[in-house]
């Protein structure tokens, strides 16, 4: 299998879905766009695409202007093309913006360990039919995506008491995640070194949150790297 994988910083990659998709044998296109590299023109070579999170927002476009560009291809993937994605955190905030949604402030932002709760539809759902109806899974971000309701090709799967689209799908080949179900253990202290992650950490959680944030995430690891085992699993059949 053939992946694109969008970028944003270095450290953001897929994480413990990699690892699964290296074991696997797949081809891994790794594009680093706030690093100059340019998505390729041809997308149809690709089986699927991975868009990850990063300390940017989606309305940046003029301190990167690569966003412009990025939108654009994605909404080529999902929409005309019709192949599997998976955005995560910024990536799910991209998908909404190009289904038509809107990307709005976070109040107050969701940074810790909490719970995700799914909704009745997700008993249907390729990816996530067979996940507990409650999991708990790392959140850190500012912003969320609101305003696709409207949309009849979008279904809600997954809320929490302050995000309602925390899992969204357009049609049945693209999902947008807005927590981050592909951490491993060394992934907190990882971005805690991100400035713009260190400050809404610090500013949710106090000074002294990295250490406890981390200790809570090992916590919950095992439970977290399964939930990403079958994720993977059941996004391969979609490929």
């Amino acid at each position: 299998m053939n992946i694109i994988v969008l970028q944003h910083i270095k450290i953001e990659d897929p994480g413990y879905i990699k690892d699964l998709m290296l074991a696997d044998r797949f081809k891994i296109t790794t594009i680093e766009l706030d690093e100059g590299e340019k998505i390729p023109k041809d997308l149809s070579k690709f089986d699927g695409m991975f868009c990850m999170g990063g300390p940017m927002d989606t309305y940046m476009e003029k301190q990167y202007p690569w966003l412009i560009e990025e939108k654009k291809k994605i909404k080529e993937f999902v929409v005309e093309l019709k192949k599997p994605y998976l955005g995560f955190c910024l990536g799910c905030q991209l998908l909404g913006e190009v289904v038509g949604g809107k990307v709005v402030k976070s109040n107050p932002a969701e940074i810790g360990i909490m719970d995700i709760n799914f909704l009745k539809d997700k008993q249907e759902d390729k990816l996530f039919s067979k996940f507990p109806d409650t999991i708990k899974s790392l959140q850190w971000h500012s912003y969320e995506v609101q305003g696709i309701e409207n949309n009849k090709d979008v279904t809600l799967l997954a809320s929490s008491p302050i995000t309602k689209y925390q899992i969204f799908k357009y049609q049945n080949h693209a999902y947008g995640i807005q927590f981050h179900i592909e951490i491993k253990d060394t992934t907190v202290n990882e971005w805690g070194c991100v400035p713009e992650y260190k400050k809404a950490l610090e500013d949710q959680l106090g000074n002294d949150a990295l250490e406890k944030f981390d200790k809570s995430a090992n916590d919950n690891m095992k439970d977290m790297n399964n939930y990403s085992t079958i994720l993977y699993n059941n996004f391969k059949k979609l490929l």
